[in-house]
Parts: C-alpha cells; structure tokens; sequence
C-alpha cells in the first residue's frame, strides 16, 4: 500500500471509529437520561471541578450560545447549579449538585466500561505505538493550527 493511500486509510478510520464511539457513548448516556453534550458537560466538570461558563465552553470546545443550551437542559434536571463568581459577580460559575455529582460518576463507569471493551484484545505493546502516534499527530496538528493563525 502506498504512504498517500495508508495516510488517507488511516484517516478515515480514525473519523470514521470516532463517528461510531460518539454514537455509541450517546446511546449508552441516554439510558441515564443524559445527552452526548450533556453526559460531556458533567465528565468535564467531574474531572476539572466548578468552572467558569466561558472555560468550560474552551474546555468542550464548543461555542457558548451551545454551552448555554447545555446547561439549561442540566440545570433543569437539577444536575448544575449556575453561581454568581466569587471574585466577580457577573462570572457564572457552574457547579455540579450532589444528583449531578452521582450521574457524573456514572457518566465516568461508562466510560472507563466502553475504553476497556473496545481494547479488549490488543495487546499492551500495541496501544501504546497507537498512542505514540496519536501524540505526534497530535503535535504536528497544534503546529499547523498555529502556522496557519500567524
């Protein structure tokens, strides 16, 4: 196989596993009532605790318009609570409740159950050169997004 059909190989697979395991982990999060956005929300604030409204939105990578939907749809399952910031007032922090604290660590079981199935069977040595070069695909993307913004 030639280098320019193994790249473009591996990079549709690559879209098209990450397709797949979206679709996945947003039909196991429904069972637990949550959406793919929201069941991201609560694994994001479970790992990184409150956070303002605009670093989440950096942390999920999304738009704040969006985030706020998110949170609308979190508050209302009473899974958040948005707070006025300590140091300033118009900060919105949001903060996971005790219910959204107990959803959050499920949300986290069912995603260390799908890693651990989906490995199932590569061997050690093998998920690490995987992820070996995902680091340095990784690294060469931040270096072309950061040619292409100077």
């Amino acid at each position: 196989m030639s280098r320019s059909t193994l790249n473009e190989r591996l990079f549709d697979e690559m879209s098209a596993f990450n397709r797949r395991l979206r679709a996945l982990f947003d039909m196991r999060a429904r069972e637990s009532g949550l959406t793919l956005a929201r069941a991201r929300t609560l694994f994001a604030l479970s790992r990184r605790g409150r956070l303002s409204q605009k670093d989440l939105a950096q942390e999920l990578e999304i738009e704040t318009p969006t985030l706020v939907r998110v949170l609308d749809g979190l508050e209302k399952q009473s899974l958040i609570e948005r707070r006025a910031g300590d140091a300033d007032r118009r900060v919105k922090e949001i903060h996971v409740t005790p219910e959204g604290e107990a959803v959050g660590q499920k949300v986290q079981e069912l995603a260390r159950t799908l890693r651990s199935q989906l490995v199932e069977g590569i061997p050690e040595q093998d998920l690490e050169i995987a992820l070996r070069v995902l680091l340095q695909l990784n690294r060469n993307l931040a270096v072309s997004s950061a040619e292409e913004q100077n």
